[in-house]
């Protein structure tokens, strides 16, 4: 019998003080705004600081015919050897979908619901497997970098294929390319 009337006392006080919980709520609640508010700042500011990137090429009407096609992501772009170095300028920090398309001109960069571009065949400087850029990290070779120059400045950007067969065969082509126009230059 004692058992029993020990745990019919066991039971949890009632709440009294709603205000004091309202309050913690509220304040997590401001806390947390806060943060974002900060994060979103510190992105705005990076744009601000890379602002001296020139404006991203447009793809010429004529691309010429198709060398490859791949679809899947893309990860971002990050100044060349320094993969935690994130460009946000001109969008090139948005992840998103990707459409990649490379041609006789360059390589042809569509992405929906983020601003395209196009690397123009002499500003490709080279193609290669790797495992992370800016912030994202795969397993080994699960990354297609490519690094190109925009202005004076080397760009890492970084592509996954849905087939991710596909990426030796456009680091091959890549290479190719990149080493037949340094040739003729």
């Amino acid at each position: 019998m004692a058992a029993e009337s020990l745990a019919a006392e066991q039971k949890s006080a009632e709440v009294t003080d709603w205000a004091a919980r309202v309050g913690w709520l509220v304040g997590l609640a401001l806390f947390v705004a806060l943060v974002y508010w900060l994060m979103r700042e510190g992105w705005k500011w990076r744009g601000t600081l890379q602002g001296d990137l020139p404006e991203l090429p447009a793809a010429p009407e004529d691309l010429g015919p198709v060398k490859l096609s791949m679809s899947g992501r893309y990860h971002g772009s990050t100044t060349a050897g320094q993969w935690l170095d994130r460009i946000v300028a001109h969008g090139l920090g948005t992840r998103s979908r990707v459409e990649l398309t490379l041609t006789e001109a360059g390589l042809d960069v569509v992405r929906p619901g983020a601003a395209d571009f196009f690397v123009p065949l002499r500003a490709l400087r080279e193609a290669r497997l790797d495992k992370g850029i800016a912030g994202k990290v795969l397993s080994e070779g699960g990354l297609l970098v490519v690094t190109w120059a925009h202005g004076d400045k080397l760009i890492d950007s970084g592509f996954r294929s849905d087939r991710a067969a596909e990426h030796i065969e456009w680091v091959d082509t890549l290479n190719n390319m990149i080493n037949k126009t340094e040739g003729a230059r």
